[in-house]
């Protein structure tokens, strides 16, 4: 099998991601953001900062998340480091759908909802144009992969 979508793909330990993901997101807090946050190229995703409200405690958490651009809106996968099981900052939006997103030298007011139908299919292309092994990843998980849309919040009046 030489092409590489046909092999199982593998993950490093889950230790290891919990440990990246925690120095990923201290870099980003002791930086200010100046380190650790980047917006998209093409080809590429960014990486931002998204702070929810949680479910159960009512305070802010934040996390370090992938994205790429969708006219104003970001697009985020809920994977969870392709582990089983919803990323915790994804059970946040559904109970609490208004956030906050940094990146690079700006903060966004947002809204999440999940991608649907059409929307959803068009949207995980987009992340499949970056990853040609993303459809492999989400089959190692054991329920649908989450296409989260972080929309502007539109300013009071």
């Amino acid at each position: 099998m030489s092409d590489d979508r046909e092999r199982a793909p593998r993950l490093p330990p889950r230790w290891f991601i919990r440990f990246v993901w925690s120095a990923h997101r201290a870099v980003c807090r002791i930086s200010g953001g100046r380190l650790g946050l980047w917006r998209p190229k093409r080809g590429r995703w960014g990486a931002a900062r998204l702070t929810t409200t949680g479910r159960r405690t009512g305070q802010q958490r934040g996390v370090i998340v992938g994205y790429i651009e969708d006219g104003p809106n970001l697009v985020v996968l809920a994977m969870n480091g392709w582990g089983d099981g919803e990323p915790a900052w994804w059970l946040n939006l559904q109970a609490h759908p208004y956030a906050t997103v940094d990146v690079v030298n700006e903060s966004r007011a947002v809204r999440a909802r999940a991608a649907e139908g059409e929307e959803r299919t068009r949207l995980w292309a987009g992340w499949r144009d970056i990853d040609r092994r993303l459809d492999a990843y989400a089959a190692l998980r054991s329920s649908e992969t989450a296409v989260v849309i972080l929309e502007p919040r539109p300013k009071p009046s």
